[in-house]
């Protein structure tokens, strides 16, 4: 990272960030061309989990390859100044990198559901086993991720 002074390096820092975020930019590539998607997720224990239709373009780019890049950020605030170069934003963001596998048994799929949906409401939830069997589950497990702050 270039600016180390804005590096957030601890482990619970970038987790924190995570806990705010409400979408999860998903960096794909499909034969060396860059695609991006942004989606809803849940995280625990440094793995992402996401859910989609079952079919579509991301589905097939992740089936041909699983290495995938993410961004979330947070806490957004313009910092207006007299001079037009002299703005700026505050802001803390984490970017990562991983490895996405897709989930097919029905209660590890319930399981990643649940962090999803605790990500956004709490509580405990019961899916329906017809709309999890048509649900399209994956993980991504982070190899690393890094945090940064201005402000």
């Amino acid at each position: 990272m270039r600016r180390s002074d804005r590096e957030i390096s601890d482990l619970k820092s970038i987790e924190a960030i995570l806990q705010q975020a409400s979408v999860c930019r998903l960096a794909l590539s499909d034969e060396n061309r860059p695609y991006i998607v942004p989606m809803n997720f849940g995280y625990r224990d440094k793995v992402l989990y996401f859910h989609s239709a079952g079919e579509g373009r991301k589905i097939e780019i992740l089936q041909k390859n699983p290495h995938v890049c993410f961004e979330f950020d947070v806490g957004h605030e313009l910092v207006i100044a007299e001079k037009a170069c002299d703005y700026g934003m505050k802001y803390q963001s984490v970017i990562g990198f991983g490895t996405a596998a897709m989930i097919n048994d029905n209660d590890e799929k319930k399981s990643a559901l649940a962090i999803i949906m605790n990500q956004y409401a709490g509580g405990r939830y019961e899916f329906d086993d017809a709309a999890v069997a048509k649900t399209a589950v994956f993980k991504v497990e982070i190899h690393s991720m890094t945090g940064k702050k201005k402000g």
